[in-house]
């Protein structure tokens, strides 16, 4: 093989490579803008929890951060997080937006959000686990939750990051019956809630997060 003849060859690989990569990048963009747009249809149900979903995105990517996870899982643990509430869109608005006390029968209509979520997502083959977090972010520590009653690290680590900041979020912005709860509150909650309701360890880190947020920004 000459000299030109390698050279035709490796600007026709580095071609290939080049387009490969721009495939990637635009099915990567796509992917994002789906995403966001599943997210702001979630949110927009529930008139009282707009930006919940971009919220416990963010949280879960500062405690994915702060547990020494890779930029690239940070990253998809973002995603996830956007997309734990999926479910929700099964959720009649009627039940969603009620101000008053639900039923036992309304109860469990929302408690089958997770259940419909993985549904939902189960056929997202792009992002890993992208189920886990609309799956799981119910379970607690302790075997309580649902839907599965799954316990300590029975529950995959993604939901139990999802849960605290599923419960972080829930706490710090204003609700149908209540405005967001000042920051100690918070911490006190997030403190208590370890080993019941939280991963000890994770609990933890949310409460470095908290102490580090000394003019309380990280609310909605």
């Amino acid at each position: 093989m000459d000299a030109d003849e390698l050279k035709r060859i490796n600007e026709q690989q580095a071609k290939e490579i080049r387009d490969l990569k721009e495939k990637l990048s635009k099915m990567e963009q796509l992917s994002s803008e789906v995403i966001w747009t599943l997210s702001g249809a979630i949110d927009a149900k529930d008139s009282y929890t707009s930006g919940h979903s971009r919220r416990v995105a963010e949280y879960t990517w500062k405690l994915s951060k702060k547990l020494g996870k890779s930029k690239e899982e940070q990253k998809k643990n973002y995603y996830v997080g956007l997309l734990h509430d999926i479910g929700k869109i099964g959720v009649p608005d009627g039940i969603l937006n009620k101000t008053g006390r639900l039923t036992d029968e309304e109860f469990a209509v929302i408690k089958g959000h997770p259940d419909l979520g993985e549904e939902i997502l189960v056929t997202i083959t792009l992002i890993d686990d992208i189920t886990v977090g609309a799956k799981w972010h119910h379970e607690r520590y302790d075997g309580t939750g649902y839907p599965d009653r799954l316990k300590g690290e029975e529950i995959p680590e993604l939901a139990r990051i999802i849960a605290v900041a599923d419960a972080y979020d829930a706490m710090t912005s204003t609700r149908s019956y209540r405005g967001a709860l000042p920051q100690e509150v918070v911490r006190q909650e997030i403190e208590k809630g370890k080993g019941t309701q939280f991963d000890p360890v994770i609990a933890d880190k949310m409460i470095e997060l908290i102490d580090e947020d000394v003019n309380y920004e990280m609310h909605e």
